[in-house]
This record gives C-alpha cells, sequence and structure tokens, in this order.
C-alpha cells in the first residue's frame, strides 16, 4: 500500500491549507495556534510510546485523564483572564499572582532543556545516534546558543522561525494522522481490527508515572500572556477552542497508534522510540518526523527562554535584566540536561507546571469565592488539591 504517498500527500494538503493567505490573517486562528503549538508539540512525539508503556490497553483512558486534567486547569487559567487581570487585587492575590509568574519562570527553564534534550535526541537519529552523552553535547551547545543570542540581543530575530515552524508541525501531524485513520480502516476492513491486549502492570507506580506527565498537555497557558495582542474574550474563546483541538488529536492520535506499540520504552533512544515504532508506515515517516522535532523543539526553546526572561526581569523589578535573565535561563537548563535524563527532566518539568496550575487554581478560587460562586470556587479547590497530589506523588518514566 502507498502509505508513503498518502502522508506526504496528506501532509501537503494540510500545509496547504494553513499556509493560506486567509488562514495566516485571521486573528482569530493567530491566537488559537499559539497555546495549540504549545499543547501539540513535544507531547505528541512520545505521547504514544511512553503511555502504552505505562497504561497498557488503558493508555487511552490515561491520556484522557491527562487532557481532562489540563482542561480543569485551563478553566482556572480563563477564570484568572476575566477576574483578575483587569481588577483590583487584594494583598494575597497579589501574592499568589507573583509568586505563579515566578514559578512559571521557573517552569520554563526546566522546560528549555526538555525541549532542546528531545531536539537533539531527534536530530541525531538522522545519523542514527542514541548515545545519551552525544545527546547532552548537542543540546548543551543548542542552549547556550540561544542563551547568547539572547544575551546579546538577537532572540526577537530567531523568533520570527516559529511563524513557520507551527504551520511545518500542524501540517505533519495531521498527515501522519490521516495516514494512520486510512491504514487502519483498511486494516479493519481485512478482518485486522486496529486494536489489540496491551499488558501493563497497572499498580501504584503506574498511577504516579503518568501523573508525571502533565508537561505533554501544557502550554494552553501561553493565551494569559497574550494580553497586549488580543482582548480577554478571544483570547478565553481560543485557548479553549485549542484545548478541544488537542484533546481531539492525542485521543486520535493514542488509538490508533495501538497496533504500532512494540514493547517496553527503555534503555538509549527511548526518547525517540516513535520514530521506530511508526517505521512500518514508510520510509517517509522518519524525516517527516524529525523536521517537525526540530522545527517544534527549537521554536518551544526560543518562546520559553524568551518568556522565562521577561517573567524573572518583571518579577525582580527590573534588578535582573532581561538579557542577564536569557544566560541565567540557559545556565539552569544545561545544568538540568546534564543531572537528569531526558524522563527525569519532563517529570520535573511537569512539577513545575503543576505548580504554576496549582497558583492559578488558588487565585481562580479567591475570584470565585468574592462572587459567592460556590460550585466554581468547590471546582478550583479541588483542582489545587489534584496539583497538590501531583507534585508530592509524580515519579519519572523508568529510563
Amino acid at each position: 500500500m502507498p502509505t508513503n504517498l498518502i502522508l506526504i500527500a496528506a501532509s501537503i494538503a494540510f500545509g496547504a491549507y494553513l499556509f493560506r493567505p486567509s488562514m495566516l490573517g485571521s486573528r482569530f486562528w493567530r491566537a488559537t495556534v499559539t497555546p495549540l503549538a504549545s499543547i501539540v508539540g513535544s507531547g505528541f512525539l512520545i505521547a504514544g510510546p511512553i503511555l502504552y508503556d505505562a497504561a497498557g490497553s488503558l493508555a487511552w483512558l490515561a491520556m484522557l485523564s491527562l487532557c481532562g486534567l489540563a482542561y480543569l486547569f485551563g478553566s482556572a487559567v480563563r477564570e484568572n483572564i476575566l477576574s483578575i487581570e483587569e481588577a483590583e487585587l487584594s494583598r494575597f492575590q497579589a501574592l499568589v499572582n507573583e509568586s505563579a509568574d515566578i514559578v512559571l519562570a521557573a517552569a520554563y527553564f526546566i522546560s528549555v532543556a526538555y525541549y532542546l534534550n528531545l531536539f537533539a535526541a531527534f536530530g541525531l537519529r538522522l545519523f542514527g545516534t542514541v548515545d545519551q552523552t552525544t545527546i547532552r553535547v548537542v543540546s548543551t551547545a543548542a542552549i547556550a546558543a540561544i542563551g547568547v543570542t539572547g544575551a546579546f540581543g538577537g532572540l526577537k530575530a530567531l523568533e520570527s522561525l516559529e511563524v513557520g515552524t507551527v504551520g511545518l508541525k500542524l501540517a505533519v501531524i495531521g498527515g501522519l494522522l490521516s495516514t494512520l485513520t486510512i491504514v487502519a480502516a483498511l486494516n479493519w476492513t481485512a478482518g485486522d481490527p486496529p486494536w489489540q491486549s496491551i499488558p501493563a502492570d497497572g499498580g501504584w507506580g503506574d498511577v504516579r508515572t503518568i501523573l508525571g506527565l502533565v508537561v505533554l498537555v501544557q502550554g494552553f497557558e501561553t493565551s494569559r500572556y497574550l494580553g497586549t495582542r488580543y482582548d480577554p474574550e478571544t483570547r478565553v474563546k481560543t485557548m479553549r477552542r485549542a484545548q478541544w483541538i488537542a484533546t481531539g488529536i492525542y485521543m486520535t492520535f493514542i488509538l490508533l497508534f495501538m497496533p504500532y506499540f512494540t514493547g517496553e520504552v527503555s534503555g538509549e533512544g527511548a526518547e525517540t522510540a516513535i520514530i521506530d515504532m511508526l517505521a512500518p508506515l514508510g520510509i517517509a515517516v522518519t524525516p517527516l518526523l524529525i523536521a517537525a522535532a526540530l522545527a517544534s523543539q527549537s521554536s518551544a526553546a526560543i518562546a520559553d527562554t524568551n518568556g522565562a526572561g521577561g517573567l524573572i526581569a518583571e518579577a525582580s523589578r527590573q534588578k535582573i535584566p532581561v538579557k542577564l535573565a536569557y544566560l541565567l535561563t540557559a545556565a539552569i537548563a544545561i545544568v538540568m540536561t546534564w543531572g537528569f535524563h531526558i524522563f527525569e527532566i519532563i517529570t520535573h518539568a511537569s512539577r513545575a507546571f503543576v505548580a504554576y496550575y496549582a497558583l492559578q487554581a488558588l487565585l481562580a478560587t479567591t475570584a470565585c469565592f468574592k462572587r459567592k460562586d460556590w460550585p466554581l470556587t468547590a471546582l478550583y479547590i479541588c483542582g489545587f488539591l489534584i496539583a497538590a497530589i501531583i507534585l508530592l506523588v509524580a515519579k519519572p518514566a523508568e529510563a
């Protein structure tokens, strides 16, 4: 079956659709793409193998739970966009809000290491290299390059790359999902169901691993920081839309990926296992996945470095200049790169973002309590408690 042709044609078709002038010129779509590109980024590349390894046949339920958690935390962020941003804050609310910004900056430190370690891992697969030391050397060089470029005032120029990389990534994902859907339909009509039984321990350890993967569906919070470009109502609507689209993409992929899961994900090359597992689809899979990975990781790392620099400068009341903050971000990301395996970095990044979401849920609780909206107050208290539990029990996937 010409799966290579289907994959390439579908990717080109999605690319043509996404790069239409009317699409690129749509403010509503651009406001949707910013959070969507962050949510459906690195997570898409590792979600299938790591969730099937942890949850077996119930990987779809694990993915749905992660998307549900993200939607709950996203709801808290949306509440804060509407109720907190333009309001006069109490001393407690101001403290929580400032703390959330500091925690988000810390999350960005770790996510830069996460993104560029995956960048190096996927890039080196072009040369058949899975050695962890080599990956760390390349990721260190990439992190240092972004940090130094930012310190010398060139990061804004690099950010311009993001416009094209988002379209490329979404086009490849659309092509891949289309190909998987067609192959699954043909196999099913031929009497070969696309679903199978995949065993898993199903113990508390696996639950803790899944809870450490919240970073896979992180990124929706970027809408809160687009206030200079979009009004609150637009940001709320487009963030909600982005989360629904991302949930659809993730759930479709998890269900269609099942026949390609080949077993335990561990050892060198585990973070790029999706390339080997999807190889039966055709030789076009590897270069397209690697291209999407490189585009996604580089643009995300640049965006988070920029975000961390701005937040640090703001939180320190300009005592730490933005350019120095770029170097600080790079230095911490390099320490993370050499101190932890990629799956440990993923869990630490998840914890950092969950801490931010806990503070957002607490902030939303105060807003709802103030206007005596008791159902939402209870909902966001639950969100805060869930975040606290994740912070306590999440653990890395086995490397």
